[in-house]
């Protein structure tokens, strides 16, 4: 079961059943925190992803609802701990960068939600050594465009425990001159799946979509 719920198979469900047709697939609205020491060094990002109706009722499939509608927390947990594992190879799809890309230990607090037919997803991402710098920023995106990953259009970064003073920046990607729009969006759905391929045409195209979040401190 729970490789089943792991993320590749998930989607593979998906587009055999002819849920998602075209890129991208899945479509996730985020929020995310920096978390702050005592002394302000950073010492992680906690997230909250809430996924598209067509992918939380795949990824649902196989699950006993109670009487309320509602799933048992204990199966909420464990189908988040799966799919979180599933992420893991790409980095959590996540980047924190402050001089240097910055590691990150293994995942906790990993719990799924499920509301108004759609699921988020809640996890930590502590990073290996706390650290202390006046810039720091943080991108979430998925270079092949098979998630589009959507910042909350308010507050979609908030600091936790943060210095005084501290300001959040959204910023244009400093990987890609110009930002992607819906309209980009709508014309990469008319795109073969083979040109989304490592190696294809499209293959980093995520990269047109990706907004920065910068966070400056005295």
């Amino acid at each position: 079961m729970r490789a089943l719920l792991g993320w590749l198979l998930a989607a593979a469900v998906m587009l055999a059943s002819g849920t998602a047709s075209a890129h991208p697939h899945v479509r996730v609205d985020v929020t995310s925190e920096f978390l702050y020491a005592a002394d302000g060094s950073v010492t992680g990002v906690r997230h909250a992803w809430t996924f598209d109706e067509a992918f939380s009722a795949s990824a649902l499939q196989g699950l006993q609802r109670k009487t309320d509608g509602t799933y048992s927390r204990e199966e909420l947990t464990s189908l988040a701990q799966a799919q979180v594992e599933s992420f893991k190879e790409q980095t959590y799809f996540t980047i924190v960068t402050a001089n240097v890309k910055q590691p990150f230990a293994e995942p906790i607090d990993c719990l799924f939600e499920y509301a108004d037919n759609r699921l988020t997803l809640h996890f930590t991402l502590p990073l290996k050594a706390p650290v202390k710098a006046k810039h720091v920023r943080l991108a979430i995106f998925d270079r092949s465009f098979f998630i589009d990953f959507r910042l909350a259009k308010e507050h979609p970064l908030k600091l936790v425990g943060a210095p005084a003073g501290c300001e959040v920046w959204l910023g244009r990607s400093w990987m890609m001159p110009s930002l992607g729009n819906d309209r980009d969006r709508e014309l990469l759905q008319e795109a073969s799946e083979d040109s989304f391929k490592e190696g294809g045409a499209n293959a980093a195209v995520g990269l047109l979509f990706l907004v920065p979040i910068s966070v400056e401190c005295p």
